[in-house]
């Protein structure tokens, strides 16, 4: 029996390189090995409050992303997290043993209370628990996820374990972090501070929709600085960013070439990112015309849904009817 594969990606609009090659990449990997279960994350995205007809737009985004990026519904399970109801139940058995304290240590919503304090709501403090819901549901072994989810795995496996403690069974795996890659993957922004996110602005992400026009317009406008100042000296956090970046799209010679320019002084921003612009948009390009076909095909999407929903559906209710009966609810 193959081994079970859990991950998705919130409901927040387009896929980016941060996306692509942080998660979906191994995605296309473990389809062919593993009984893998792709979702959208859409009540994840509830945090944020969308609007109906962005969170609707947000989902058929990123299931258009998902196909076209090779994901095949024939091969995994792709699915869209608010139609699979027995998650939310999952969700509400696993609240009753998360407690205060560790949901308000959890990196991501210290976070977040640091940049929106205005919005310090529940669904932000209980995301850890929401997210072990999602994995624990499937009873998942692996489960991809980048470097800032680690934490959120972890605490995944501290619930499962509490509750297969506290009901005397050994029901829920414990699930782990896997990639394909020797380490995760963590993708950094334009903006020269941190990795691409669509919270940081779309001028820090690329897009796998982005038009050539759009990637060479953002590449071009990324933070750099005044140049290095001495032979082989330490790249600042933004320039080492770009170079990272550089190292998931373009060739080892290409960057080769330009850490020689710059351990010599002689790096010219302007050709670096030109460069990596060009790099960016030969990587993109298959995928971007999937994106304008798949889009247009509103009978394939529908019936891709469908079809995602009655799989994952099938694992869950199967989960929740054993749960219930650990817990100790009957029905008479």
């Amino acid at each position: 029996m193959k081994e079970i594969v859990v991950s998705g990606i919130r409901s927040t609009g387009k896929l980016h390189l941060g996306n692509y090659y942080g998660a979906i990449t191994n995605f296309l990997k473990m389809q062919k090995e593993y009984n893998c279960y792709f979702f959208i994350a859409d009540l994840h995205s509830l945090t944020t409050h969308p609007t109906p007809a962005n969170l609707n737009d947000s989902v058929k985004t990123v299931l258009v992303d998902y196909l076209a990026c090779g994901i095949d519904p024939e091969e995994c399970t792709i699915y869209v997290q608010s139609d699979v109801p027995e998650i939310i139940e999952l969700y509400l058995y696993l609240n009753m043993n998360a407690y205060l304290g560790e949901l308000e240590r959890a990196t991501s919503f210290k976070d977040k209370v640091r940049s929106n304090p205005d919005n310090v709501n529940a669904g932000l403090l209980t995301y850890p628990v929401l997210m072990a819901a999602d994995i624990l549901i499937h009873k998942a072994v692996k489960v991809p996820v980048g470097k800032d989810q680690e934490q959120h795995l972890e605490m995944a496996r501290t619930f499962g374990n509490r509750f297969n403690r506290l009901y005397n069974s050994e029901y829920f795996p414990e699930p782990y972090a896997f990639s394909y890659a020797k380490n995760l993957v963590k993708v950094p922004g334009l903006d020269g501070k941190g990795k691409m996110g669509k919270s940081e602005g779309d001028a820090n992400c690329i897009y796998l929709s982005d038009t050539p026009e759009s990637i060479r317009k953002k590449v071009s406008r990324a933070v750099t600085d005044g140049g290095p100042t001495a032979e082989n000296q330490q790249k600042p956090e933004a320039i080492r960013n770009l170079f990272d970046l550089m190292k998931i799209v373009s060739a080892e010679d290409t960057l080769a070439h330009f850490d020689e320019q710059y351990n010599k002084m002689a790096i010219r921003y302007g050709d670096f990112k030109k460069q990596l612009a060009e790099d960016m948009i030969i990587a993109t390009n298959p995928i971007r015309e999937r994106i304008n076909d798949i889009a247009n095909d509103s009978d394939y999407l529908r019936k891709v849904a469908r079809l995602g929903a009655d799989k994952a559906r099938e694992s869950a209710q199967k989960t929740i009817k054993e749960i219930r009966e650990l817990i100790g609810f009957r029905s008479f």
